[in-house]
């Protein structure tokens, strides 16, 4: 199990606190946008209603009167009056000043003043004033325009927002300008104020809402997840005996519950495989116990003791089996008939494993019964395979080669139920595979009837029998041994005695094959004729 680096909790409450930063940054910014444009249209409607107020209050031609006449400056009853309403207006609305003024080339010269009554920004009326070149295009722009709007006639800087309205005379000509200022000042404050005041309840909402929403999470995901966490590691550590009342105390009605409950259940379903495991694993060993047994049994069923013979000096025999599993279905044998003739027997049976163990038992032991001096191995075979048709329910059959050599004359008798050719190394010439008929196969059809051949032997002939695990042994690249390469091996070696040959044989049999596992049983034997028997009376030569 990897090691945790980071647990879920803190990973969700890092999670919430990012989301929240991210949530109170976005609404800050959406909030102040549209309080700044709001705030903006506010300042923007009181200056230009009151200046707009303010401009259709005022007479046009009264102005034009005064400055006409040179009489800028000098009080009359109209005069005051609009001086008082003027100064009304600025102090109710609180703009930092309020004028009009007449424009002259780049100034303007001031006929009501209503402002500061001392400080840096103290005009009378009479005064002359150089525009800013900002401020005369904008004054410009809202007297070109008839019917001027809110974006035409004021302007927004950084400390005030004013408000340009013309005063029009009764011929329709601009005598004078409206000019209002309100400091943005308090608007600044303002803003400020609402940012903190809406950072503040926006965290406070967020804290509390994350909070809830941590609790309903810890309770619907958090809790089932450790609960089940505890149980898994409960579960790895080995700290669990019983696994039949193994429980995963989540309740909770969604995917955590399934997950939980599919949990439970695998483990239910393990704990029941364990078991079965373990009793599959006894009857397993119990079973390979056996096979051990089956196969000292085999093996000690087929001649395994060398030198065979060791008081017969006429011949030399070996021979070795493989098996591809715990016990094989190939055998050998070889016996003393009678003291004169030696029979040795090659056979194969089909499949593999205890079947064809038991059925190998069998037909080694028929052959074996059934070869009696002067019979002919024909007969041998025939009754042997009508034998073996009558208790072969499982349709086995068996591959079968069986010699019989006269260790006196080298007559070798010999009959093939359908195996694999000898090779026959005659003295000082090399192996050669001896093309003889095959038979049948035995147990594969009742009635049949087999056919004994012979050949004669010299002393130092070999005759080298095997089965078709030796010639099919296969590779990792699916290639064949092959009869070609067994020959070269057998000719590299035709001066090696028989227990020096089969080693060399399956030395270069596991060089061929490599790693690829064995698929079948590989078993040699081989005989070599050494020297004649004397017979004590040649009478009873046959």
């Amino acid at each position: 199990m990897k090691k945790r680096r980071f647990n879920l909790q803190p990973k969700l409450l890092l999670g919430l606190v990012i989301m929240a930063v991210v949530l109170v940054v976005a609404l800050l910014s959406v909030i102040m946008v549209i309080f700044g444009g709001f705030m903006y249209t506010y300042y923007s409607w009181i200056t230009y209603d009151n200046a707009y107020m303010s401009s259709y209050v005022i007479d046009g031609d009264r102005i034009a009167q005064y400055y006409n006449n040179g009489k800028v400056g000098e009080k009359d009853d109209y005069y005051e009056e609009i001086a008082d309403y003027l100064m009304t207006v600025k102090d109710e609305v609180r703009f930092q000043y309020l004028y009009v003024a007449v424009p002259e080339g780049d100034n303007l010269v001031y006929i009501w003043y209503a402002g500061d009554t001392d400080g840096e920004n103290t005009h009378k009326t009479g005064d002359i004033v150089e525009l800013s070149e900002g401020e005369m295009e904008f004054m410009k722009k809202a007297a070109d325009v008839k019917g001027a709007t809110i974006d035409e006639n004021v302007l927004i800087t950084e400390n005030f927002a004013t408000a340009y309205v013309p005063v029009y005379d009764s011929n329709n000509n601009i005598a004078a300008y409206v000019k209002a200022s309100m400091s943005t000042e308090s608007m600044n404050k303002n803003g400020d104020t609402f940012t903190v005041i809406t950072l503040i309840v926006t965290l406070v909402v967020l804290v509390i809402s994350s909070f809830i929403y941590y609790i309903y999470i810890k309770k619907i995901l958090i809790r089932p997840l450790f609960t089940l966490h505890n149980s898994v590691t409960g579960l790895v550590s080995g700290h669990m005996d019983d696994l039949d009342k193994f429980t995963v105390d989540v309740k909770t009605r969604d995917e955590v519950g399934d997950l939980a409950d599919g949990f439970e259940q695998m483990v239910k379903e393990l704990n029941e495989y364990i078991n079965n495991l373990s009793r599959v694993t006894a009857e397993k060993e119990r079973i390979g116990a056996e096979l051990d047994v089956a196969a000292h049994i085999q093996k000690s069923m087929l001649p395994c003791i060398f030198p065979a013979f060791p008081e017969r000096k006429e011949f030399d025999i070996y021979a070795t089996m493989t098996p591809a599993k715990e016990v094989g279905g190939d055998f050998y044998d070889f016996f003393m008939v009678d003291e004169r003739h030696l029979a040795i027997v090659m056979a194969d049976v089909s499949g593999k494993g205890v079947p064809a163990a038991l059925f190998m038992v069998i037909g080694k032991t028929l052959i074996k019964d059934h070869t009696r001096p002067g019979r002919s191995l024909g007969e041998v075979f025939t009754e042997v395979n009508d034998l073996l048709c009558e208790s072969n329910s499982e349709g086995l059959f068996i591959t079968a080669f069986e010699g019989v050599l006269d260790l006196a004359t080298g007559e070798f008798n010999y009959v093939n139920a359908g195996h694999e050719m000898p090779f026959i190394c005659r003295a000082g010439e090399k192996y050669e595979t001896h093309k003889i008929r095959a038979g049948f196969v035995l147990a594969g059809m009742e009635g049949m009837k087999y056919r004994a051949g012979s050949i004669t032997l010299s002393v130092g002939d070999k005759v080298f029998q095997y089965t078709d695990g030796v010639t099919e042994a296969t590779n990792a690249q699916n290639e064949l041994y092959g009869m070609e390469r067994l020959g070269e091996v057998l000719n590299k070696n035709k001066d090696s005695s028989p227990a020096e040959l089969l080693p060399k044989v399956k030395e270069d049999i596991d060089l061929f094959v490599g790693k690829a596992p064995q698929f079948d049983d590989i078993t040699m034997l081989c005989l070599e004729y050494k020297s004649r028997m004397e017979l004590k009376d040649e009478g009873t030569d046959n």
